[in-house]
């Protein structure tokens, strides 16, 4: 078997995998561990009063509606992404929030946006870019409908660096790696991405990293945890009774607060030029 990252295969999932995932990225998004990441930059990005913002790979919105919510926003939001259930509940959860007036959803792919050129004053993706087919590909997409001096907006993990605690440092190294593996397509792309830019005419204006880190109890890694562990079983990285009983232990740290784990984030805000 070959390890298929759940969010670029989405739609190849059975509705209770999609249901888990809808289920993992609003919980994440309510997270004060992740809150706080999108808030950072989220002031930064602000169109103005008739800007237009494009999300690529908005998931089930959370983000793009977090943005219509923010008090400074006062622009127009836009999300695309490849799931038609994950647009579907964007669309009900904005109208649950009534914020239907500030945004929009559609499907769409990432790789060969339906956009005209030069469309968005600001284009984001918020933990997209590690899970795509083609990551350049993107990128270029991404900048095509970016207005000249328009921002570019990329945050995401560096995956290699993802971790959990475990008594047994050999066996946690592997689980580690069959974690990640199963999880993401690009798991070092954010290493990647200071290199690529200027050769799609990118000025990276500012960026940064933050360590997401959880000691004594758990909350973002737990859920991420108990949603993406399976995929290692289902991708043939470790056996079943191994990923078990590793996912116990982890549980059981948590009861016991003695839980560790932890994952670097970066952002990076950009300029066409």
């Amino acid at each position: 078997m070959v390890a298929r990252d759940p969010h670029r295969f989405v739609n190849e999932l059975d509705r209770a995998a999609i249901d888990r995932l809808i289920a993992r990225l609003e919980g994440r998004a309510k997270d004060a561990v992740f809150t706080r990441l999108f808030d950072k930059y989220a002031a930064r990005i602000d169109p103005g009063p008739s800007g237009q913002v494009l999300e690529v790979g908005c998931g089930t919105g959370a983000t793009t509606r977090a943005l219509a919510r923010r008090t400074d926003f006062s622009g127009r939001a836009v999300g695309v992404d490849q799931s038609p259930h994950f647009v579907d509940a964007a669309r009900r959860f904005a109208r649950d929030e009534g914020v239907t007036t500030k945004v929009e959803f559609h499907v769409g792919d990432a790789h060969d946006l339906d956009y005209p050129d030069a469309s968005f004053d600001v284009v984001f993706a918020h933990t997209l870019i590690s899970h795509v087919t083609d990551p350049e590909a993107v990128l270029g997409e991404m900048v095509r409908i970016l207005r000249p001096g328009g921002t570019l907006a990329i945050f995401d993990g560096d995956y290699a660096s993802m971790t959990y605690g475990h008594p047994d440092h050999e066996l946690g190294r592997r689980m580690d790696a069959a974690l990640v593996t199963a999880s993401f397509n690009n798991p070092r792309i954010m290493r990647d991405l200071p290199r690529l830019m200027p050769g799609f005419g990118l000025a990276l204006r500012e960026a940064w990293g933050d360590a997401v880190v959880e000691i004594g109890s758990g909350s973002y890694f737990k859920s991420f945890v108990e949603t993406y562990a399976p995929y290692i079983i289902k991708a043939g990285l470790a056996p079943a009774d191994t990923v078990d009983a590793w996912l116990a232990a982890q549980r059981q740290s948590m009861e016991d607060e003695t839980f560790f784990a932890a994952c670097t984030y970066y952002t990076y805000l950009a300029q066409r030029s």
